[in-house]
């Protein structure tokens, strides 16, 4: 009785502790069924291990036992290929993720190889499996690192990066495990879809995915769209317009709302830029300028509302955009074309490219076409509701292998952000004087550079991760648990090195942990508590020594933006320190805003996005059918039927005519479905007016799009037979690019910086208020 009720107890601790996460204690004792097969495992050599690995593909094992079996012989496999015997609790991850389960594993616990196991036991049952990384970088390097592994187990592995062909990319789908940054998986999807013949296609039936980083990928990046995109035209920025912007002043001639996503001009603003444009302030508004409005709209939110050093930086002549969550430059990423010139007019740099939206996927949407999804990080239980709501994923938290010994301080609040500071370069000075490594989170390029040079002035030099030199990451973290080593960094989610007490070889490990390990410093709260949670756990790796400490002041971003009413009599001392409850109390009020309002704004975004993927789908069905079936004239109608005795007679039964006629048809359907995509961008931005008239948004928005997307296979019929009936022949066939069928001569990819949705009421009423203040 007494261990049942300690076993209830222990269970009711973990559920208060962990809301929404689920146990794994139902597969607790597989692991001493595991450990017994070891010594019998390693009498066998290397070809009977892969033998007894193949054994399982015959399905001579299920439940539980093939559990064992997989477990046992990844455990064997790593201890021989990497000289890494496998923690009980590592087994217990790659379980979780054998059941279908997003894993929480502390930072250090070794995430990488539990998914590796996992990915080899989803390739014994006989499934392809995709190993979803958040960067190129961890793609290789995990192939790479874990290969050995997959080699013993006989299944066959590969990797996807930028630089692949198109070859490399089928061949390393082919493999039975494929390690991919997320945004190269998406592409790989978009241009799967634009392929005209079957053998282009790379990409196969996607089955499991194994998702590492979970909650970033997940959750942060969900409503990310992935763009493919087509050369129509290059159009330069309106560099006019952009100099005259420059030139405009916050507070005299434009006004920000206090979220930053809206800037207007005032009557003083609309003067100086229909003078400077030579034109009447009234002509400004009307039609005849219809061309110069948006341009003045676009630039003022490329000067007014983006910043240097914070939303992007400029690099090697280009403007690069910077992933908030991550603080590294977002690689491909770019805003939708007018604001992305926008900004490349503000910084005069050369415009780039734009062109025609062809097909995009969000991240959610992506990892939606996986029959089975998993996944593993070091803080998913704060996300357990979402994962939940918009995956059907359960979280399941697996225990760290040593102790977490790590001593989290109480945040430090001050009352402006110059005394805050002042109290972060005292904090690290008195720490450093001690020899202990220092690790710092900052918020931004901008903040991580100037506390640098800040400490450079009182002599105390530190390196510096930022998205200026991410390609360096690797190794500066790996060094940042040195004696006596200062790093600043952006925020360290997705870095995907461990930092070791002593340095990368661990050398100097014993004398660090003596004096108290790694100490890590945030500059500010994040916008959400999982990004506090992976700056602290870069401490106490694996049992180690440790401290985190968080400052925070009460005008930082963070509160300013969610919750500005500063409680009243709130004290502070000679330094500008407060102690009060209340304080705390605000810190904590503005995260949770914060967070309510990201979570709002993914559910705003998914189901708006949810109709126009079930659309996706049903054409791509379509589609893929034109693709692999046979396909004549015959199955072009056209309404004049001299014309199609014409269209017959042009078409012959050869493969070369089947081709063209699969071309053209294609040409209209991708044709048709990129101008779906800009109608309902259309009808997406200004669906929000009809909120004033008392509908629903999303009721108008249903019903505008689904109509339309009715005539789009009907309509690409028709256009095909007209292409085909009106063509020139040739000696070398029917010269379709004559006829107008013209696909993009350049193709490229990206993401788009996303522009949240805000709810339809608050959109709304943002409308109201910018038309209110520009009268």
């Amino acid at each position: 009785m007494a261990a049942l009720i300690s076993r209830v107890g222990k269970r009711l601790r973990r559920i208060i502790q962990r809301p929404g996460s689920i146990e794994l204690t139902r597969y607790e004792p597989l692991v001493p069924a595991i450990e017994k097969l070891e010594d019998e495992l390693a009498k066998l050599s290397d070809a009977e291990l892969t033998e007894r690995a193949a054994e399982l593909r015959e399905g001579g094992k299920s439940g539980d036992d093939e559990l064992i079996e997989i477990c046992a012989l990844g455990r064997e496999a790593a201890r021989r290929a990497l000289d890494e015997r496998a923690f009980d609790v590592q087994l217990l991850g790659a379980i979780g993720l054998l059941t279908g389960h997003v894993v929480q594993m502390d930072t250090g616990e070794g995430k990488t190889l539990a998914g590796a196991l996992a990915a080899a036991g989803y390739a014994l049952r006989g499934k392809r499996v995709h190993v979803v990384t958040v960067n190129d970088y961890l793609a290789r390097r995990d192939a790479e690192w874990m290969k050995p592994i997959y080699d013993l187990l006989g299944v066959s592995v590969g990797w996807i990066e930028p630089s692949h062909s198109r070859e490399e990319r089928k061949q390393a789908y082919a493999s039975e495990v494929t390690y991919g940054a997320v945004a190269e998986i998406g592409f790989d999807v978009l241009r799967d879809r634009l392929v005209t013949n079957v053998d282009d296609l790379v990409q196969g039936e996607p089955e499991i995915a194994i998702v590492d980083e979970a909650d970033s990928v997940l959750v942060d990046e969900a409503r990310v769209p992935l763009v493919m995109a087509g050369s129509i035209d290059h159009t330069d920025a309106d560099e006019e317009v952009a100099n005259i912007v420059r030139r405009l002043r916050l507070g005299l001639h434009y006004e920000t709302d206090s979220d930053g996503r809206n800037a207007w001009m005032t009557d003083a603003g609309a003067s100086v830029v229909a003078k400077s444009l030579g034109i009447e302030v009234d002509d400004l508004f009307n039609e005849a300028a219809s061309d110069r409005l948006p341009a003045v709209n676009v630039a003022l939110h490329a000067h007014a509302l983006l910043t240097r050093d914070v939303d992007y930086i400029v690099r090697d002549g280009k403007v690069q955009l910077i992933n908030a969550a991550r603080g590294r430059v977002a690689e491909l990423q770019r805003w939708p074309d007018g604001l992305q010139a926008a900004v490349e007019a503000k910084e005069q740099v050369a415009a780039t490219d734009r062109g025609e939206i062809l097909d995009s996927i969000t991240v959610q949407a992506l990892l939606a076409r996986y029959p089975d999804v998993a996944g593993m990080t070091g803080t998913a239980v704060a996300v357990a509701e979402q994962l939940r709501e918009f995956y059907k994923l359960e979280v399941a938290v697996i225990p760290p292998n040593t102790e977490n010994v790590r001593e989290d301080q109480a945040d430090r609040i001050f009352a402006s952000p110059s005394q805050k500071l002042r109290a972060i370069e005292e904090e690290i000075r008195k720490v450093h004087e001690t020899g202990r490594p220092i690790l710092v989170g900052t918020q931004d390029v901008a903040e991580s550079e100037e506390l640098a040079e800040k400490l450079a002035k009182v002599d105390l030099e530190c390196v510096v991760l930022n998205a200026r030199n991410d390609a360096e990451e690797a190794s500066i973290i790996a060094d940042a648990g040195k004696k006596g080593a200062v790093t600043v960094s952006t925020q360290m989610a997705g870095r995907g090195t461990d930092i070791r007490l002593g340095g990368k070889d661990g050398a100097g490990r014993e004398e660090v942990a003596e004096l108290g390990g790694l100490h890590v410093i945030g500059t500010a709260r994040y916008p959400s508590s999982r990004l506090d949670g992976q700056l602290r756990g870069r401490s106490g790796r694996q049992g180690d020594p440790g401290s985190a400490v968080f400052f925070a002041s009460l005008n930082d971003e963070l509160v300013l933006s969610n919750a500005p009413d500063i409680p009243e009599g709130i004290n502070t001392d000679e330094n500008g320190e407060i102690t009060a409850d209340a304080a705390h109390r605000q810190i904590d009020h503005a995260q949770r805003v914060a967070e309510g309002v990201d979570l709002e704004i993914h559910r705003n975004t998914w189901r708006y996005t949810r109709l126009i993927e079930r659309q996706r789908g049903d054409l791509l069905k379509h589609r893929d059918e034109v693709l692999r079936t046979a396909l004549a004239a015959e199955g072009l109608e056209t309404d004049e039927p001299e014309k199609y005795k014409e269209l017959a007679e042009k078409v012959d039964d050869s493969a070369k005519v089947e081709q063209i006629c699969r071309e053209v048809l294609l040409y209209h359907i991708d044709q048709l479905w990129s101008d779906h995509l800009a109608y309902l961008t259309d009808v997406r931005e200004s669906i929000h007016l009809r909120a004033l008239a008392r509908e629903t948004p999303l009721d108008e928005f249903h019903r505008a799009a689904i109509p339309e997307f009715h005539k789009i296979i009907p309509e690409a019929a028709a256009r095909a037979a007209k292409t085909l009936v009106e063509a020139e022949i040739t000696d070398d066939g029917i010269d379709l690019a004559d006829a107008g069928v013209r696909r993009a001569n350049t193709t490229w990819t990206y993401l788009v910086h996303d522009n949240p949705f805000d709810s339809d009421f608050e959109q709304t009423l943002k409308k109201v208020r910018s038309l209110i203040k520009r009268k």
